[in-house]
């Protein structure tokens, strides 16, 4: 019964156009299910206590239907927000009502933009923050994803996200191991090597911690359903193209009974939060670093002035 499909980094390559597709079908059904999604980005707001910044414009990178982005608009009420996400459908949940009352006192901007966060159809040193909950996992090059944010930063800038490390979903992705040789669930980046991408992009002293969250289920069933209702298809190219059959899910009901705990199998998260600053940007936007002399200063030295 198993397969031996390629499995090579270009079948890991998540396809963006099926992300969209399916947050714009889960964006109904999300916050039904976004029970771990509400708790990681409640978990980040409480880090913002230690964090003296005050954002004139903050960007919600991957809003989803705005959990994060009506907090943040709580917190900094003078700041403009931008909500951005891939999908259009998120975005109409994310969109704040207005009263006319707001509108006639002059109520802080809400922006809502559909975009991708590898592409921020916004301009250079543009936002004061950038908050990212559980969206970076859905890019393919963070060297990218964290190029693009730093560009948008102005300086003094402040970057907070939370993403998933490399155990996340463990016992789904061994269990999918032992029924077929396809690619069941994404591939997640190791801590050391985000704060490594980081500095490489030219943020400033990233700080980083990681801690485990697991969630518990009475069976299989229950736990894709939920994963489906928050958009987490499997889009990745090495994927299944095909339905899965009657026998291949009883063997992958069998492989994941063998991993059941305590009468309830868990599903494990490795959450990774980080946040570094753009003190004084020393690339320029096509990645060249930036070199600064006082040429005053050093004539002055030499007698010249």
């Amino acid at each position: 019964m198993k397969d031996n499909p390629d499995m090579t980094n270009d079948a890991l390559t998540v396809d963006k156009r099926l992300v969209r597709v399916a947050f714009d079908r889960a964006a109904k059904t999300y916050d039904a299910n976004a029970v771990l999604q509400r708790e990681i980005a409640d978990r980040m707001l409480e880090r913002l206590d230690y964090i003296k910044h005050q954002p004139g414009t903050l960007l919600d990178a991957g809003t989803g239907t705005g959990y994060g982005a009506q907090h943040l608009r709580a917190r900094y009420p003078d700041a403009a927000i931008i909500a951005l996400d891939l999908a259009e459908a998120m975005l109409k949940i994310a969109r704040p009502q207005t009263s006319l009352w707001q509108k006639i006192r002059g109520a802080t901007p809400f922006h809502a933009v559909c975009g991708d966060i590898d592409h921020l159809p916004l301009k250079t040193s543009s936002v004061d923050m950038v908050w990212s909950s559980l969206a970076l996992q859905w890019c393919n090059d963070l060297n990218v994803s964290f190029a693009e944010l730093y560009r948008v930063l102005a300086p003094g800038g402040l970057l907070m996200f939370a993403t998933f490390g490399p155990d996340t979903l463990k016992e789904l992705r061994s269990a999918f191991a032992e029924v077929d040789g396809y690619s069941h669930v994404n591939e997640f980046v190791d801590m050391h090597d985000i704060g490594d991408v980081l500095v490489s992009a030219g943020f400033n002293t990233p700080v980083m911690d990681m801690e485990y969250i697991t969630l518990t289920y009475a069976d299989l069933k229950t736990m894709l359903l939920e994963l489906k209702g928050i958009g987490a298809h499997n889009v990745t190219s090495g994927r299944n193209q095909g339905l899965m059959g009657r026998a291949r899910w009883k063997a992958l009901e069998a492989a994941f009974e063998r991993r059941r705990k305590d009468g309830k199998l868990p599903a494990t998260y490795e959450v990774i939060y980080g946040h570094a600053w753009v003190n004084q940007k020393t690339r320029t936007q096509d990645g060249y670093q930036i070199v600064q002399m006082n040429i005053q200063r050093r004539r002055s030295e030499k007698g010249l002035l």
